[in-house]
């Protein structure tokens, strides 16, 4: 046993805190037995465990759907690989410490070998992300499928069928789709970006233009249903036309990421989807790409949940900006709306019954975690004792 593992007898008191509960802010603490939270509110510390919150926010742990930033820790330079290992301990850690205690890694399923990038090592990500059980946070794999390569298509089709992703998505990153909407932007992007020569940024858009829009359906509509019958949730990345959002809902997709227009989102929400959007790009003020801004979205009332993208630490930032809604609901945005996307409702909450996954927070002068606990177990620490 770990020095930061308890007994299902052990409690923990969190005590003198701010706790933001799923509707409002009340001053009080948390009882925790085990994994789980059995009272909020006037709590004493007649407890195994004392924590004093010190007028803290006391928040769940953050939900984050979708991060890549498993990448810059496994290539920490594009060529230089670090061991696995290591990699996934630092990628644990760091999302710890920016209070993220469900991680679902997005895991590209491409094959892009000057980014690093190929569905080899997708599978060997999988297999570590998947096997790791001595990790602080809760690690689940989010596989993402590009279904303009047909390796990568049955690649993610074989993980599916071993039943190891909990959230599967389908993306087309194709010249002047998407993200991309001429083909100079997906030049751009790859030349700069990932290191290509212009020769290799011409190849992949000559390659990824000569699949016909019913090959790419036929193939989206395959991995969406293994993924459904494997018992996974679905995403589809960087939508932006309001009828094929449509045909995506009408497939079974659950989740659309960072649609690129308002009237891509606003359908979504229509149909019924899930709406996804980027963190970074709340707190940056804009789209690094120049779509649809994340605060735009919050305000015509269509976004659900944000996720950390390719930042952790702006998850939890994102829940201090001001978007003229009260905190809880800014709240729910990174951690009830999350956990309820991806059927794992055990958490993302503070009331009785629900796992124990809870931050301390100081909002000044910029939000960062104090103490992290992960199913009832203080795993992480970060205070400046006065001496």
């Amino acid at each position: 046993m770990s020095s930061t593992e308890q007994t299902s007898e052990e409690s923990v008191a969190v005590i003198s805190g701010r706790v933001v509960t799923p509707e409002r802010v009340i001053e009080g603490g948390v009882r925790i037995e085990g994994d789980r939270i059995v009272d909020v509110g006037s709590v004493d510390g007649d407890a195994d465990t004392v924590i004093e919150a010190d007028g803290r926010l006391v928040i769940p742990g953050l939900i984050d759907l979708h991060g890549d930033d498993i990448e810059r820790h496994l290539h920490p330079r594009s060529g230089a690989r670090i061991a696995l290992p290591m990699a996934l301990a630092s990628a644990d850690r760091a999302n710890i410490s920016a209070g993220i205690t469900t991680k679902f890694h997005a895991i590209s399923f491409e094959r892009d070998d000057e980014a690093d990038r190929s569905p080899e090592l997708a599978a060997t990500l999988t297999d570590a992300i998947v096997g790791a059980d001595d990790l602080l946070a809760d690690h689940r794999l989010h596989a993402r499928c590009e279904v303009t390569q047909k390796q990568c298509v049955d690649a993610v089709l074989d993980v599916v069928a071993n039943g190891d992703p909990d959230l599967v998505s389908v993306m087309s990153h194709v010249p002047g789709k998407g993200q991309f909407q001429d083909v100079e932007a997906f030049k751009q992007y790859y030349e700069n970006a990932n290191d290509h020569t212009v020769a290799e940024a011409e190849e992949m858009i000559e390659q990824r233009t000569d699949i016909s829009m019913a090959t790419l359906r036929e193939r989206v509509d395959r991995v969406v249903e293994a993924a459904h019958d494997a018992g996974a949730v679905t995403a589809s990345h960087d939508d932006e036309d309001p009828a094929e959002v449509e045909r995506l809902a009408d497939s079974g997709v659950d989740i659309t990421e960072y649609p690129i227009t308002l009237e891509t989102a606003e359908r979504a929400a229509d149909v019924g989807m899930t709406t996804a959007m980027g963190a970074p790009n709340l707190v940056r003020g804009e789209s690094q790409w120049g779509n649809l801004s994340t605060a735009d979205a919050i305000e015509a009332g269509v976004v659900d949940t944000l996720v950390a993208d390719y930042h952790p630490p702006s998850l939890l930032a994102a829940a201090f900006i001001d978007t003229g809604e009260p905190l809880p609901k800014r709240v729910r945005r990174v951690t009830a709306n999350p956990a309820d996307a991806a059927g794992i409702n055990d958490r993302g909450c503070i009331e009785a019954g629900a796992r124990a996954d809870l931050l301390l927070v100081n909002r000044e002068p910029t939000p960062t975690v104090a103490r992290a606990l992960v199913a009832g177990r203080p795993v992480y620490r970060a205070e400046r004792e006065d001496r």
